[in-house]
């Protein structure tokens, strides 16, 4: 029986995206760089070269949700949207956004839900926080903006709905210029309390 060709490098990206994007959607990995990492692993690929992009994994993964978890997503999307507009009208005075997957519609099992916060004082968040005797922890983030980078405060809300809160905490001035995604470059998509609610219905 005659051995079959190794893949070519297109074939092996297209794999090695619809593996990362399996570990997305089953077993909760958030993070694109290390779903493509483990999935070239897996496939015994070289993972120096022709990694496919974030944007080509997150196609997979908007595929593959709709092949095999078609309607446990449309119901996952609506129960995190609904904490999201919990959250964001409790942190309403600090002009809360919805970002990330739960914005995108690509929310897997164990996604958190990403809000920015505009204020000038982290502080203020923090003592809110507090006085609502809300459980947190507080940490670090990097953000992309145009060719540098910005470290922010974040705090990761136990708000006791079915994703964590991660709550990322800008300058006021800052609302005039988005971070850019990690999906594919550009300027964050993100959407305030009303058009959240909006996506409800």
């Amino acid at each position: 029986m005659a051995r079959q060709p190794p893949p070519s490098r297109q074939q092996m990206r297209i794999r090695i995206a619809q593996a990362a994007a399996r570990l997305m959607a089953e077993d909760g990995i958030q993070d694109f760089a290390l779903a493509k990492r483990k999935a070239a692993r897996q496939l015994g690929a070289d993972q120096m070269h022709n990694l496919p992009t974030n944007a080509e994994i997150e196609a997979e993964l908007r595929t593959h949700q709709s092949l095999y978890q078609g309607e446990e997503q449309v119901q996952r999307l609506r129960v995190l949207r609904r904490q999201a507009c919990v959250v964001m009208r409790l942190l309403g005075r600090f002009n809360p956004y919805l970002t990330g997957s739960v914005l995108a519609g690509t929310a897997a099992r164990h996604s958190d839900i990403n809000l920015l916060l505009f204020t000038d004082s982290d502080k203020d968040v923090e003592l809110f926080l507090l006085n609502h005797h809300i459980a947190y922890e507080r940490g670090e983030k990097r953000f992309r903006f145009g060719d540098s980078h910005r470290v922010v405060p974040v705090f990761h809300l136990q708000h006791g709905g079915p994703a964590d809160v991660e709550v990322a905490v800008f300058p006021t001035d800052a609302i005039r210029e988005s971070p850019r995604s990690p999906v594919d470059g550009r300027a964050l998509p993100r959407a305030r309390l009303a058009e959240v609610e909006a996506m409800l219905g």
